[in-house]
């Protein structure tokens, strides 16, 4: 899908930077890595205490061992990663499970794909049924959203899908299908996924976030459920994550792709399994 929608900062409290620092050997790395993260995304990055930790940070200080520098990780907001990366001022790169779109692409360099996502739908246990199963995954349709208010992490794919299902028509450009149109759904945008998650049954009935959030929140919460989130039984609401890096910076982006090439997809899966706890 073409997704053209540029969003605005949104609701909640705004997080403070905190920087993580990780050394690529015993104090002779030469140079600094700065990598711009938003640290509420698990298992992808998420803080343990004071430090940033996560599938993306265990990616980076793979990188900074092969080049031989020291990895600095910072948390800003999540929708001023692309600008910060794309100036090139302080941070050389981003690492957010950030997903690959043409609009993105026009201000960054992206690395290969190396996770490939699908939004889900978090609510309240009971408030909602599946519409149907895929296999063993069970998904409730876009339609069933209708009506609904829905909360987002503001800027990521979630809030581009949700605004634009709500808000496009055939005579704009959003790129979406509409599905939403004039049903009274209302989005609801805020700082992080596990924000808007506790805000279910208060301000808004259901969030729409990315997989692996959605069940790392659902399975801390034993009031929460989630479903897979499809346009019909056989279209998911689906993504590709890329890191992506200051365009130009070929050494850099040649090194990241390495990495990913090395771990493969079994590697990327044993980082997940790792920081959901499951190994």
């Amino acid at each position: 899908m073409n997704m053209k929608k540029t969003f605005a900062i949104g609701l909640a409290a705004a997080t403070l930077a905190t920087g993580t620092a990780a050394f690529a050997s015993c104090g002779d790395a030469v140079g600094t890595i700065y990598v711009d993260t938003n640290a509420f995304f698990a298992p992808f990055e998420y803080y343990d205490g004071t430090e940033i930790v996560g599938v993306d940070i265990d990616i980076m200080n793979m990188v900074g061992k092969k080049l031989n520098k020291q990895i600095v990780v910072e948390n800003t907001d999540f929708g001023v990663i692309i600008e910060n990366v794309s100036e090139g001022k302080k941070y050389d790169c981003g690492a957010a499970g950030i997903t690959i779109t043409d609009e993105r692409k026009e201000l960054v360099d992206f690395s290969t794909p190396y996770f490939t996502s699908v939004q889900y739908v978090v609510c309240a246990k009971g408030a909602m049924e599946a519409d149907g199963k895929d296999g063993d995954v069970s998904y409730v349709l876009w339609e069933s959203l209708a009506g609904k208010t829905i909360g987002v992490q503001t800027d990521t794919t979630g809030d581009i899908y949700v605004d634009g299902e709500i808000n496009a028509t055939a005579d704009n450009d959003y790129g979406e299908d509409g599905v939403l149109y004039g049903t009274g759904t209302k989005e609801v945008r805020m700082d992080s996924a596990q924000v808007a998650c506790d805000a279910i049954g208060s301000l808004v009935d259901v969030v729409v976030i990315d997989k692996l959030p959605a069940e790392y929140i659902v399975n801390k919460s034993s009031k929460l459920e989630c479903f897979a989130l499809y346009y019909d039984a056989k279209k998911a609401t689906q993504e590709e994550y890329a890191i992506c890096v200051t365009k130009g910076n070929t050494e850099l982006l040649n090194a990241i792709n390495e990495v990913l090439a090395e771990l493969g997809k079994s590697g990327i899966d044993d980082l997940v399994s790792k920081h959901l706890g499951l190994k």
